[in-house]
């Protein structure tokens, strides 16, 4: 995965920073040379990558760093530190409605994961005693309901669904409907994919919102989709929001 590959990547780094007993400037400027690549590679945006590896330089060329008895640690903690802000620094809670249940709905283009995002969206729920209800709105894709039922029997999450021949939006409205009847305080709408962004999907994301009024729109993405995802995320948000 993408990931992992960067993952690697700054571990070769700072293992030869670490295998240094004093840094020089030189030294600093070699290490964020590999970790500017690095990002690159991971497709990370050119001006992203700019503004961070600006940062972290900024930070570790500094007598107090370089003079160290330990200065390839401190380095590594500032790296550690700036990419924890770019990747947005907290950590985001699922919204939750006054009055439940509250209605997610998952997004993506297909092969993402939705289905199976669903399924883990809902275990931790499980075990902090909520009471999760999935919805197989996915009508498209060949045992995608089939998929969802199994994933739910597997985690004891029930699974609404009303096959492939009735309309996502329908099963959405009957979805939340049938949690509001029977206490389910969480409502996880699992939603067709398409291999690229068009209108029909579009469409029926953007009537599925209208129906449901979800509280949260989650947008799954598949991890080696690069900078490409920002330019989906932005045309789901505008479509559906």
């Amino acid at each position: 995965m993408a990931f992992e590959g960067l993952s690697s990547r700054l571990q070769n780094v700072f293992s030869k920073l670490r295998g240094k007993g004093k840094l020089t400037e030189d030294d600093v400027n070699e290490a964020l040379r590999e970790v500017r690549l690095a990002l690159l590679e991971a497709d990370v945006n050119f001006k992203v990558v700019k503004d961070f590896v600006a940062k972290v330089k900024e930070r570790a060329i500094g007598q107090e760093v370089l003079q160290s008895f330990t200065p390839a640690m401190v380095v590594v903690d500032i790296v550690n530190k700036e990419l924890t802000d770019l990747m947005g620094g907290t950590q985001s809670k699922l919204a939750r409605a006054s009055k439940p249940p509250t209605v997610i709905l998952m997004a993506g283009l297909q092969g993402a994961g939705k289905t199976t995002m669903s399924a883990k969206l809902a275990k931790p729920l499980l075990s902090q005693n909520h009471r999760p209800l999935l919805a197989a709105a996915d009508i498209y894709r060949p045992a995608a309901i089939k998929q969802l039922q199994v994933l739910g029997e597997q985690i004891k999450a029930p699974v609404f669904a009303l096959g492939d021949q009735v309309s996502p939006v329908e099963i959405a409205k009957q979805a939340l409907q049938h949690a509001k009847d029977h206490n389910n305080d969480y409502l996880i709408i699992d939603t067709a994919g398409r291999l690229h962004i068009d209108d029909s999907m579009m469409d029926e994301i953007k009537q599925i919102a209208e129906t449901v009024n979800p509280d949260e729109i989650l947008l799954v993405v598949d991890a080696m989709t690069g900078q490409e995802a920002v330019n989906v995320a932005e045309s789901f948000h505008k479509r559906s929001s």
